[in-house]
C-alpha cells in the first residue's frame, strides 16, 4: 500500500466523519468571514450566548487575580476538588432545601470544564432509555444526542400557537407513551425563555418521579429571572427545591460559572444529581475529559459564597431586566413578532416573517445583518434534530431569530441601529 493511502491523503478516504457546528459556533465563523475579531469595531455580536462579564452596579468585585499554588500544577479529581463541591452543595442546600430532611453534599456533586462537557458525562453514563427532548431548545444538545448511541432521542415538539406551553397532563401522557426513561429540557428555556417555577416545576418533578423518568434539567440560565410571579417565590429558580430525597429522585441538575456568575471563560460547571449518578458520570470523565482546572476550581469556591451568590443575582436582575424591557419594545417596534416574551434568560425568540424580503427567513436576515457587522442566530439551530433525520424544510422554526440582550448597552444600540436601518432599506 502507497504510503499516501496509509497516512490518510489523497487516495485513502478520510476515516473521520464531518462535525457539524453548533449555532453559536457557526454564525461566529461566518462572521469573522466577514471581518469580525472579538472588539473589532463597528462590530454588534447579538448572537454570542455570554453576558457582559464586567462590573454591575451592586454586585460583587469581580475577580481580577489568581495566586497559583504548588499544588496547583497537578491533575485535579476527574470529580472536582472536594473543597468545591461542598461549597456548591451548601449553596444548594441554603438556596433551595432548608427545613428539608435531605440535603446534598460532596458526593451529590460532579464538577467539570464548562456545560457541554457536564452534559456530554451525563449522557455517556446514560443507559439504553428513550430519552425525551424539546424543540426549540439548546443549539448544542444536537450533536450530543446523536453522538452517544446507547439512548434513543425522541423529540416532543412544543406549540408556538401555545407561546411554548407544555402542560403536566401531557408530560404524563409523553413519558407513558414514548416509553421515556430520561427527560432533557433547558429552564428557563434557551431559546424561547419559557420558565417552569414554583407549583408546576415541582409537578413536573413528582411526574418525573412517578414515572422513574430520569429529569435532566439545565439551568444555566436560572438566575435571570424576568416573570413576576416568579421572582416574588425567590430570585433563583432550580427543581432543587421539589427534590424529595436527593439520593432516591433521579434529578440531574447542570450549572456552572458561565451565565449566572458572569465567568464564562473560567470553563466551570457541575452536575447535581444522586450518588449513584454521580459515580458514573464521574467515571465517565475519566475517559471523556480528564477534569476541569485545578486552580479555576479553587478560585470558585468564595464565588458559591450563599451571600455573594445572591448579591450578584440581585445586580443581575436590575440590570439586565432593564435591558430586556428596552430590546423587547424595540423589537416589536422594528416589526419582530413574539410568540412568547423571555420569562428568563438574555435572549429574544422571535418571527421575522412580517419583515420585508429577504429579512423575512431566517437565515435571510442573518446573511443582511452580517453585511452590516451585526450578529445574530437563525431559529434553524434550534429545532434539535440528531443525525438530520427530519428534513429542514419541516421545521418550525426556519423564519425565527435569537437575538441575544447579553452583551452591553452601547452594543446593543449600535446593534439595532443597524438591523433599523437595515429593515428601512429593504422597504420595510
Amino acid at each position: 500500500m502507497p504510503l499516501r493511502a496509509r497516512l490518510g491523503g489523497e487516495s485513502s478516504p478520510s476515516v473521520f466523519r464531518p462535525v457539524p457546528q453548533t449555532g453559536v459556533i457557526f454564525v461566529t465563523e461566518q462572521a469573522r468571514r466577514h471581518g469580525y475579531r472579538q472588539g473589532a469595531p463597528g462590530w454588534a455580536n447579538l448572537g454570542q450566548g455570554q453576558p457582559e462579564t464586567g462590573p454591575l452596579p451592586g454586585a460583587p468585585p469581580r475577580v481580577r487575580a489568581l495566586e497559583i499554588e504548588t499544588a496547583d500544577q497537578e491533575y485535579a479529581p476527574t470529580q472536582g476538588l472536594e473543597p468545591l463541591r461542598e461549597a456548591i452543595a451548601h449553596l444548594y442546600n441554603e438556596l433551595y432545601r432548608k427545613g428539608k430532611r435531605s440535603k446534598y453534599t460532596a458526593a451529590n456533586v460532579c464538577v467539570s470544564g464548562g456545560g457541554r462537557i457536564a452534559l456530554a458525562r451525563a449522557a455517556a453514563a446514560l443507559g439504553p432509555v428513550h430519552l425525551g427532548h424539546f424543540l426549540p431548545d439548546y443549539t448544542a444538545y444536537e450533536e450530543l444526542l446523536e453522538i452517544f448511541r446507547l439512548f434513543t432521542a425522541i423529540p416532543i415538539a412544543l406549540d408556538r400557537e401555545r407561546a411554548y406551553d407544555f402542560e403536566i397532563e401531557e408530560l404524563g401522557r409523553t413519558i407513558r407513551n414514548l416509553g421515556l426513561g430520561a427527560l432533557l429540557l433547558s429552564n428557563p428555556c434557551n431559546p424561547t425563555g419559557k420558565l417552569l417555577y414554583g407549583d408546576a416545576l415541582e409537578r413536573w418533578v413528582r411526574c418525573c418521579r412517578s414515572y422513574h423518568c430520569a429529569l435532566l434539567i439545565d439551568e444555566y440560565y436560572s438566575h435571570y429571572i424576568w416573570n413576576p410571579e416568579a421572582r416574588a417565590l425567590g430570585p433563583t429558580v432550580s427543581a432543587a427545591a421539589y427534590v424529595e430525597d436527593v439520593d432516591e429522585d433521579d434529578v440531574l441538575i447542570f450549572d456552572g460559572l458561565t451565565k449566572n456568575w458572569r465567568y464564562p471563560g473560567w470553563r466551570i460547571g457541575w452536575i447535581l444529581a444522586p450518588r449513584r449518578r454521580i459515580e458514573a458520570i464521574a467515571s465517565a470523565a475519566s475517559f471523556l475529559d480528564g477534569g476541569a482546572s485545578r486552580p479555576m476550581q479553587r478560585a470558585a469556591i468564595e464565588l458559591l459564597d450563599p451571600e455573594r451568590t445572591l448579591a450578584e443575582t440581585r445586580a443581575i436582575a436590575h440590570h439586565f431586566a432593564d435591558k430586556r424591557a428596552w430590546m423587547v419594545e424595540r423589537l416589536q417596534a422594528l416589526g419582530f413578532r413574539f410568540e412568547r416574551e423571555p420569562d428568563g434568560t438574555f435572549y429574544c425568540w422571535v418571527s421575522v416573517d412580517a419583515l420585508p424580503p429577504p429579512l423575512d427567513t431566517g437565515f435571510g436576515f442573518f446573511r443582511r445583518c452580517l453585511e452590516r457587522k451585526v450578529i445574530t442566530v437563525p431559529g434553524l439551530f434550534f429545532d434539535v434534530n440528531p443525525g438530520k433525520r427530519r428534513p429542514s424544510q419541516l421545521s418550525h422554526f426556519g423564519n425565527h431569530m435569537r437575538i441575544s440582550f447579553g452583551p452591553a448597552r452601547e452594543e446593543l444600540a449600535r446593534g439595532l441601529d443597524a438591523i433599523e436601518t437595515l429593515i428601512r432599506e429593504c422597504g420595510g
